[in-house]
């Protein structure tokens, strides 16, 4: 009546809604699977890479005669090869040359690995390690016969001849260089991926 007249009506309090109040599913939705490790389907692939990038190890190594310093030394009085003063701090230079070609190749090689969306996983990564660790031991066995070609040895020395001396690679722990940045560029972009099967399901 006293809303006809033009009055207030009385307000009415809403009770909160509940959690009984919505709608539940007569069921429970399963879980999605969570994807495993592949190894089976990835051995034959991860031998194909190994092999691949174990090759890469004679460009290197080519690539290396060419950039990296020989050495000038001098035929003393008593017949032996002598470093000409400052020419030493070359075959630190050889070895500076090595590792930056076999950093960047490493990278380059985990990254392209990486690129293989069918074969993402730990066997592909160990693979690509292995591969860029014989890789940089390849380079290093020819790189004396590379450096063969541009640093020929004379056939006779005299007492104050200077000869330019072919660069060499004698530690061995160079090899390392390689494989690392290969790891850590394939270990980078799966991180950054994010998801639990790496892609693999959008080849």
């Amino acid at each position: 009546m006293s809303e006809q007249q033009g009055g207030r009506a009385v307000p009415v309090r809403i009770p909160a809604a509940t959690d009984s109040d919505f709608y539940e599913p007569p069921f429970a939705l399963p879980e999605p699977p969570r994807p495993r490790v592949v190894v089976k389907a990835d051995l034959l692939p991860s031998l194909s890479a190994f092999s691949f990038i174990s090759l890469l190890g004679v460009p290197v190594a080519f690539a290396w005669s060419l950039l990296a310093p020989g050495e000038r030394k001098v035929v003393n009085s008593k017949g032996e090869l002598v470093s000409l003063p400052w020419e030493s701090y070359h075959r630190y230079d050889a070895l500076a040359v090595f590792l930056m070609i076999t950093l960047g190749v490493g990278l380059l090689t985990g990254f392209g690995m990486w690129l293989l969306r069918r074969r993402r996983g730990p066997v592909m990564m160990i693979a690509t390690g292995l591969g860029s660790a014989a890789a940089a031991a390849l380079a290093i066995q020819l790189s004396g016969l590379f450096t063969g070609w541009w640093y020929p040895v004379p056939a006779s020395l005299q007492i104050g001849d200077v000869l330019l001396q072919a660069p060499a690679l004698t530690l061995w722990w160079a090899v390392l260089a390689q494989p690392t940045a290969a790891v850590l560029a394939y270990g980078v972009a799966a991180a950054w991926n994010g998801a639990d099967d790496l892609g693999r399901r959008l080849a």
